[in-house]
């Protein structure tokens, strides 16, 4: 059996080293997008890409125009990516070089950066762009607590497993057109409140190349700060398109490793299938599962989500300790896990 990349791999990996040579040659300089990072005292995970733009994106002018034009969905897909491009990232006392993958992309470990718990500021750079700042959650060593969420139809309606309606989503329609899920937000002030300096993960298929939206979007609803894990929707070494499921699985368990003492609240929706993984986990990690929140969409949602109107149910049993409570909307979930989380 071949060790090969998949063909799609190869052509992706073909096309993107030859866009990134044509656009060098127009005089496209090195930037790098800094995603949210995460860890705890003794490690932290930094994520990020490196692209290029023109020259005129790097000044105040053309920044400023280009967050304007990323405010259309489908702008935010159009990357130049700077295939094993070196990079360097500081954060508090540590100083690490790496390069990125085959899609620009920086998923780097590091360790020794002797910063405490709470939100702090790192860098990452190349030898030829400005620095970006990146912001990492720091958890305590103490903290035993941690939240994990689903993205679209949790927070953000978007409908996102129907393709065509996903792609019109995604691609078409304005940041400001997209819907915040009643009570939501509230919901997860409540519970942060009750366990201050939690772990708060975003966990969706979504692309990476909506970072920048989805951050100016929960800020503006007020949701709380977290870590985004999102993915590439472009062909694996296997295959031609990324799972989704198994990006959320594979991610879960990640959070197992790098955070063993936390038990973690996992908050999802019943139109894709967040019940079933989440149950999957709870019943592999029982003692890494305090509950399970699953906002019930309505008929109309359930049908543009997958084509019926009825939810996916979870087909995993689950230990009979860890609840799972469902409601519409931040709400009903507020007041379904008010005695069992001590919530106001």
């Amino acid at each position: 059996m071949s060790n090969r990349p998949f063909f799609a791999a190869r052509l992706e990996l073909f096309l993107d080293r030859r866009l990134e040579q044509l656009f060098r040659a127009f005089g496209w300089q090195e930037r790098v997008i800094a995603y949210t990072a995460y860890g705890d005292e003794g490690f932290a995970r930094v994520l990020g890409r490196v692209a290029l733009s023109p020259p005129f994106a790097q000044t105040v002018l053309g920044q400023a125009a280009e967050q304007f034009l990323r405010r259309r969905g489908w702008r935010n897909f159009f990357t130049a990516a700077c295939v094993h491009a070196r990079y360097t990232i500081t954060l508090g006392d540590a100083e690490v070089t790496g390069t990125t993958d085959r899609g620009g992309y920086v998923d780097h470990r590091l360790r020794g950066h002797g910063l405490g718990p709470g939100w702090q500021a790192g860098t990452i750079r190349t030898a030829t762009s400005q620095e970006s700042v990146v912001q990492a959650q720091v958890v305590g060593s103490d903290v035993r607590f941690g939240m994990v969420s689903d993205i679209d139809d949790t927070i953000l309606s978007t409908m996102l497993p129907r393709p065509f309606i996903a792609a019109w989503n995604s691609f078409m329609r304005t940041e400001a057109a997209r819907q915040a899920i009643p009570g939501m937000a509230v919901f997860y002030d409540e519970v942060l409140r009750r366990h201050p300096g939690a772990a708060v993960m975003y966990l969706s298929t979504g692309a990476w190349n909506t970072h920048g939206f989805l951050k100016r979007f929960m800020r503006r609803h007020r949701y709380p700060e977290g870590a985004m894990l999102l993915t590439d929707w472009g062909p694996t070494n296997t295959g031609w398109f990324r799972s989704g499921q198994e990006h959320k699985r594979n991610a879960l368990l990640q959070l197992t490793v790098d955070f063993p003492r936390i038990q973690w609240l996992l908050v999802g929706d019943d139109g894709q299938h967040d019940l079933d993984i989440y149950s999957e986990f709870a019943t592999a990690n029982p003692d890494r599962v305090l509950a399970i929140a699953i906002r019930q969409l309505t008929p109309a949602e359930q049908i543009l989500a997958h084509g019926t109107t009825e939810p996916l149910a979870g087909d995993e049993p689950l230990p009979r300790d860890i609840p799972v409570f469902k409601a519409p909307d931040g709400r009903g979930l507020k007041r379904q896990t008010r005695e069992f989380l001590g919530l106001s």
